[in-house]
C-alpha cells in the first residue's frame, strides 16, 4: 500500500517513534531470518557428516536421526523464505532507507533438457503504446516453469470382432491379447508402478490402495498382494538368467547394506547383499547388471551359499565374512580378494577433512592427506 500525507502521524516526536519501531520490526525479522539461515547452514553440516557416517554399527539409528535433520531442515528452509520475502514486502511498501538483507540462495540450475517445452507467447499490442506507430519485433525473452500433468486413468478396450463363413460356416476370432497376469485385468504400466512404489519406495500396499482411492480407484490390499504374487512368479526367470549372467564374470564387486524389516510390534533390520557386474572399464563386450539377495542377518554363511560356485575375482570390503571365500582349500577353486580403495580412503578422508579445519593443516594430518591424494591420482587413472 503506498504511503500518503494523511495515513502518517502528526508532529517529529511522533513520526520519530513510528520509525523506530518500523526499524526495530525490520531487524527483528531480520534476525529471524538470519537466525535460520545459520540453522540451515549448521544442519546441512550435520546431514552431511551423518551421510558421510552411515554405514557402521549405529547405521540405522542414525538412519532415524538423519531423517528426522533433513525434515528439520526442510522446515526451516521454509521459514527462512517466508520471513526473508515479509522483508522483502515491508521494504516494497516503506520509502524508508535502512539497511537492507539480502538472503543468499543457491544458483538454480537449468531446467531438464529432456523435457517437453509448451510455447505460450503472450499476445504483442497492434501498435504502441506511446505514440500508436508499428511495431517490429527486437527479440523475446523467455522463463520457464516447471510444471506437471496429473496423473490419468484409463481403460483400454480389446475389441475382438467375429467372422463367419458364408461357405463353410466357420467362425473366425483374431486371438487374445496378452496379459502378464493369465485373466488378469492389470495392465503392465499398472503392475510395474505398484511393484516400484513398493521395493523402490518402501510403500506398503494399504499405503498405495488408501491413495489410489482418493483417486478413485478402487483396489484392494488382498488384490494387490495377488498381482505382487503372481509378477514375483512371473519375474522369476528373468531374475534368474541375470543371476547367472553377474555370477559368470571374470570380476564381481560385492557389498551389503542394511534394510528396516517390519517383525512383530517392531522394525528389525536385515541385509541385502548386491553383487555387480560391471566389464565396461575393461573394455569388456558383456553389458552390466547387478543380482540381489537379502537375508535376516550378516552371518558370513550368507555370501558362501550366494557364491558358492564362483571362482573369479571379488572386489569387496574387509568384511569378515568374505574371508572364507579366499581359502585356498575352497572347493571349486578359491575366490581372488581385491581389496576396495574407497574403503580403505575413508578413514584417510575422514583425518584429512577434520584436519582441513584447524591451523596448519598439512602439518596436522601429513600421511592422511598424502595418501587421499595418492589414492585420488589411482582415481582419476581409472577415470
Amino acid at each position: 500500500m503506498p504511503i500518503t500525507a494523511d495515513i502518517l502521524p502528526d508532529g517529529v516526536d511522533a513520526l520519530k517513534t513510528a520509525l523506530v519501531a518500523e526499524r526495530s520490526a525490520r531487524q527483528q525479522a531480520e534476525a529471524r531470518a538470519s537466525g535460520a539461515e545459520a540453522m540451515v547452514a549448521h544442519l546441512k553440516l550435520v546431514i552431511a557428516k551423518l551421510r558421510r557416517e552411515r554405514f557402521g554399527p549405529s547405521a540405522e539409528r542414525g538412519s532415524k536421526l538423519l531423517d528426522q535433520l533433513e525434515l528439520q531442515l526442510e522446515e526451516l528452509e521454509a521459514s527462512a523464505t517466508e520471513d526473508a520475502l515479509a522483508v522483502t514486502t515491508k521494504s516494497d511498501q516503506d520509502d524508508t532507507v535502512v539497511r537492507s538483507f539480502t538472503r543468499q540462495k543457491p544458483v538454480r540450475a537449468p531446467l531438464p533438457e529432456h523435457l517437453p517445452r509448451e510455447r505460450v507467447v503472450i499476445p504483442a499490442p497492434a501498435a504502441c503504446p506511446c505514440c500508436g506507430g508499428k511495431l517490429s519485433k527486437l527479440g523475446e525473452d523467455v522463463t520457464e516453469t516447471l510444471e506437471v500433468v496429473p496423473r490419468q486413468w484409463k481403460v483400454v478396450q480389446t475389441v475382438r470382432e467375429k467372422f463367419t463363413c458364408r461357405s463353410c460356416e466357420k467362425i473366425t476370432q483374431p486371438p487374445a491379447p496378452f496379459h502378464t497376469i493369465a485373466r488378469g485385468r492389470a495392465g503392465a504400466g499398472l503392475l510395474a508402478m505398484i511393484l516400484y512404489a513398493k521395493y523402490g519406495h518402501h510403500q506398503p500396499l494399504n499405503r498405495q490402495s488408501e491413495s489410489l482411492a482418493r483417486e478413485g480407484i478402487e483396489l484392494d490390499v488382498s488384490t494387490m498382494a495377488d498381482w505382487v504374487g503372481a509378477c514375483t512368479a512371473s519375474l522369476a526367470p528373468l531374475v534368474e538368467l541375470i543371476r547367472r549372467h553377474v555370477l559368470d564374470a571374470a570380476r564381481l564387486h560385492g557389498d551389503d547394506t542394511t534394510v528396516p524389516v517390519l517383525a512383530k510390534g517392531k522394525t528389525v533390520t536385515g541385509r541385502v547383499w548386491a553383487y555387480v557386474r560391471d566389464d565396461r572399464p575393461f573394455a569388456g563386450p558383456a553389458p552390466p547388471a547387478a543380482v540381489f539377495f537379502y537375508s535376516r542377518n550378516r552371518d558370513g554363511e550368507h555370501p558362501k551359499r550366494h557364491l558358492a560356485g564362483y571362482a573369479g575375482i571379488l572386489q569387496a570390503d574387509a568384511y569378515g565374512g568374505f574371508t572364507g571365500l579366499y581359502d585356498l582349500q575352497r572347493s571349486p577353486a578359491p575366490i581372488t580378494e581385491a581389496a576396495c580403495w574407497s574403503h580403505g580412503r575413508r578413514k584417510f578422508f575422514v583425518l584429512a577433512d577434520l584436519a582441513k579445519s584447524a591451523p596448519g593443516s598439512e602439518q596436522r594430518a601429513p600421511l592422511a592427506v598424502a595418501a587421499v591424494r595418492r589414492i585420488d591420482a589411482i582415481f582419476a587413472i581409472e577415470g
